[in-house]
């Protein structure tokens, strides 16, 4: 179900100001927290002596300690104190995780500790460019991590989903441009539409300030198993194409068990960047965006639970991309069983020519 050798997502840079951060991932629970040279540290979440939970007891200097018996274990899992006995059993161990921050962002391994390689952390760098702004945001999503690729990679939904934010009216339907789908190297797809000529929806009169007609294109990127990247452009009619406004809009989806997952989002532009009002603006409207689609996921995960059906149960041809990215997660996960060593390194998200040329 979960591809182990690979970076995800496990929270934000300044979660780790409070004392530790217990979530689980990949159905294993876990707990973080930053250690006194910066460092961070991530735990299985689980005492070894009485199975409480490290995070029902407490931190102590760069420690956790049990809240049950007060055994206590270091960044790396190592017991260091058993109270009433001076011996340390040799199974009293914790598994440890490596955690590494990376442009805002703690990125876990799930995977052998051995093969994690920081270089294979996906570039995500627009996070903390100072050519770009940020605003982020969290929802915890009740659904299968797979439904929410589905639903970032069809978006021609924003028609009906988003129909106050940012859907255009039915008559321009986002479903009547039609899209390139291509896939690569075994990791990434991509589904690429032009929306010449339309009326600005909601959110991106907002942006441009503008209610006249636009050009608009957006790409949907997908790097299996669960990264996604929404590359919005928009200007008015008239105007060049490079002088655009710029949007990527990051869907960093961790699962949490087989039907829930973390979704850690994180906007970036590179217009207005030095207004602190607008990216406030901009998170409040897209976090409603988003509570728009964990509504409508959350319906299809239980009716796909009640009804024991897959999804799509009927295929159309918006499905061509999330059919795609099904298909390769599933060679992935086939073949990471058969090679537990295997690395698929990730290419290229975005390329450069993609922020304001067409392909």
């Amino acid at each position: 179900m979960f591809l182990k050798n690979v970076w995800y997502v496990a929270a934000f840079d300044h979660e780790f100001d409070q004392p530790f951060v217990a979530r689980r991932l990949l159905d294993v629970p876990v707990v973080m927290f930053r250690a006194g040279d910066g460092t961070l540290a991530a735990l299985e979440d689980l005492c070894p002596h009485r199975l409480l939970p490290l995070s029902c007891g407490k931190r102590v200097e760069d420690q956790m300690q049990c809240g049950y018996h007060g055994m206590r274990f270091d960044a790396q899992g190592r017991c260091t104190d058993v109270p009433g006995q001076g011996n340390i059993p040799a199974a009293a161990h914790v598994r440890s995780f490596p955690l590494v921050l990376r442009h805002g962002l703690a990125w876990i391994w799930m995977g052998a500790p051995e093969l994690a390689d920081a270089a294979l952390i996906p570039d995500l760098h627009l996070n903390d460019d100072p050519g770009w702004a940020a605003s982020r945001g969290y929802h915890h999503i009740q659904a299968d991590y797979r439904l929410l690729n589905d639903n970032l990679l069809d978006l021609s939904h924003e028609t009906y989903v988003h129909q106050h934010t940012i859907g255009n009216e039915e008559e321009e339907s986002i479903a009547n441009y039609p899209v390139e789908v291509s896939v690569t190297d075994d990791s990434l797809v991509r589904v690429h539409r032009e929306m010449p000529d339309i009326d600005p929806p909601p959110f991106f009169k907002m942006i441009l300030q503008h209610d006249g007609a636009i050009n608009r294109w957006q790409s949907a990127v997908h790097l299996a198993p669960c990264i996604n990247i929404t590359v919005v452009g928009i200007h008015p009619i008239g105007t060049d194409r490079t002088s655009a406004a710029l949007g990527h809009a990051q869907h960093l989806l961790t699962p949490e068990t087989t039907d829930s997952t973390h979704y850690f989002w994180s906007f970036v532009r590179n217009y207005r960047v030095d207004d602190p009002a607008l990216s406030d603006t901009l998170g409040e409207a897209i976090r409603r965006t988003f509570d728009e689609d964990k509504a409508i996921l959350e319906i299809q995960q239980r009716q796909a639970r009640a009804l024991n059906r897959p999804l799509p149960a009927v295929a159309i041809k918006l499905d061509e991309g999330p059919i795609r990215a099904r298909r390769l997660l599933e060679r992935r996960l086939q073949a990471e069983s058969e090679n537990p060593a295997r690395i698929v390194p990730p290419p290229e998200l975005v390329p450069k020519h993609s922020y304001a040329l067409a392909d």
